[in-house]
C-alpha cells in the first residue's frame, strides 16, 4: 500500500524543474509544482492502483502533481459532496482543474448537481470546474442523453459574459465539446453561439466566434455526417 512519503518521494524524483518557466506561459500556475510530467504521473497512477485514502492525503499536500495524481486514484463512489467542496476550494491552476474533472468528478453521480452549483460562484476556478466538467461529459459520457447537454445552453449563455480568462475558455470549451457529439447537438450549439454572440460582452463574442468557427468547419461537419 503506497503512503504519502513514498509517493512525494518517488514525484521529486521525477522532477523537471526546468520546465516551469515554459508552463508558466501556458497559464499554469507554477507555485507548489515540482515539474512532473502528465505520462510519468499517469505510470505512477496505475502503479498505485485505486487508493481514495491516500488520494485525500496527497490532496491535503497542496503540492500540484500530488493533487493531480490524487484526481487519478481517487475513487469516484468514494467521493462525497463535502470532499468535492473541500477539493474545488484549493484549485489555483486550470490544469489541475481539468484533470480533476477528467479524472474523477465527471465519474461522480454529483456531477450534474455540481455543474449547476459551481456555475454560479464567483471564484474563478470554481466557476472553470463547472465548464470544464460540461466539456469532459460531453467528451466521454457517451450515455449520456441530447437533453442533459441542452439543459446546459442557458447556463453557458449566463456565464459567457464572464471576462475571467480560465472561465471564458472553459465555457468555450463546453460549448464547442457540446457541438461535437452529433449533428442534433451541433445546430443547437451554434444556434446557443449565435444567441451569446448578441449579447454586449467582449468574452462573449470572443466564445461565440471561436465556437462556430470550429462547429462550422467542414472537418466537424463531415465527421458528424459520417
Amino acid at each position: 500500500m503506497a503512503s504519502v512519503k513514498g509517493v512525494l518521494d518517488k514525484l521529486q524524483s521525477k522532477t523537471k524543474p526546468e520546465q516551469l518557466p515554459g508552463m508558466a506561459k501556458y497559464g499554469i500556475a507554477v507555485e507548489q509544482r515540482l515539474g512532473v510530467s502528465v505520462p510519468d504521473m499517469r505510470k505512477m497512477a496505475k502503479e498505485i492502483g485505486r487508493d481514495h485514502k491516500l488520494a485525500l492525503d496527497l490532496w491535503r499536500t497542496g503540492i500540484a502533481e500530488a493533487r493531480i495524481l490524487a484526481s487519478m486514484v481517487g475513487d469516484p463512489a468514494k467521493l462525497t459532496e463535502d470532499q468535492m467542496e473541500d477539493w474545488v476550494k484549493g484549485i489555483n491552476s486550470w490544469d489541475v482543474c481539468d484533470h480533476v474533472c477528467m479524472n474523477l468528478f465527471e465519474k461522480n453521480q454529483l456531477a450534474w448537481k455540481k455543474i449547476v452549483d459551481w456555475s454560479e460562484r464567483e471564484e474563478e476556478f470554481v466557476k472553470r470546474t463547472a465548464f470544464s466538467l460540461i466539456a469532459c461529459l460531453a467528451w466521454h459520457d457517451k450515455k449520456a442523453s441530447d437533453e442533459k447537454f441542452i439543459e446546459m445552453f442557458p447556463v453557458i449563455i449566463r456565464e459567457a459574459t464572464d471576462e475571467h480568462n480560465f472561465v471564458k475558455k472553459a465555457v468555450n470549451w463546453a460549448l464547442r465539446n457540446i457541438g461535437k457529439r452529433n449533428l442534433n447537438l451541433n445546430g443547437a450549439a451554434i444556434n446557443t453561439a449565435k444567441e451569446i454572440k448578441r449579447l454586449d460582452s467582449k468574452a462573449a463574442r470572443w466564445i461565440a466566434a471561436d465556437a462556430i468557427r470550429e462547429l462550422e468547419s467542414d472537418a466537424i461537419q463531415s465527421r458528424l455526417k459520417r
